[in-house]
């Protein structure tokens, strides 16, 4: 079985997503063993209600230290789903080719500091662009800059707005992080 260490900031509604699909089999041989939340969300009521043992460490400067000392020595991926704050590149050195994030948006376009959430999605219609989608990749000490694992797009039409495309993005994300999660842990 291996083990999953999920980091949220928000909803959770990805860290969820991730949960149904270890139920129903479409990620295999996984267990989330714990969420970490950089901030109080409602993604560590998620893993209350599935008995999933998690924990807040507030975000700031020691955020990647503390995290460090709680992580299971067995952990066989970290996802970001919906993480928020910035990783310290000793962390993400530590823990290289076990460490994937999910971006709204098609990289390398949107990515780097201050393109998350909302702000992507209104940078993707002022750019006026033909398409838009997301990435899942792997975390690297540059924001943004590690390896895709699997993106999936779709068109972007005049009559969208950044929520209609932040829809479609969470649509797709359902769609590819379970797939991008299972060929990360070699299923």
């Amino acid at each position: 079985m291996k083990n999953i260490v999920i980091l949220v900031s928000g909803s959770g509604s990805n860290l969820q997503r991730i949960i149904d699909t270890i139920d129903n089999g479409e990620i295999q041989n996984a267990k989330v063993s714990l969420v970490v939340a950089d901030r109080e969300c409602y993604g560590l009521e998620r893993a209350q209600n599935h008995n999933i043992e998690h924990v807040l460490i507030p975000r700031g400067k020691n955020f990647s230290s503390e995290l460090s000392k709680i992580i299971p020595e067995n952990t066989d991926l970290i996802v970001l789903a919906g993480f928020l704050s910035i990783l310290k590149p000793e962390f993400c050195e530590n823990w290289s080719g076990k460490i994937i994030n999910i971006h709204p948006a098609l990289l390398p376009k949107y990515g780097g500091k201050g393109m998350w959430g909302h702000h992507v999605h209104h940078a993707v219609i002022e750019a006026k662009e033909k398409e838009s989608g997301a990435t899942v990749h792997f975390v690297t000490p540059g924001i943004d800059e590690g390896e895709a694992i699997l993106q999936k797009s779709f068109a972007v039409t005049e009559d969208d707005t950044p929520e209609t495309v932040a829809e479609k993005v969470h649509l797709v994300e359902y769609e590819i992080f379970p797939i991008a999660i299972n060929k990360v842990l070699g299923n």
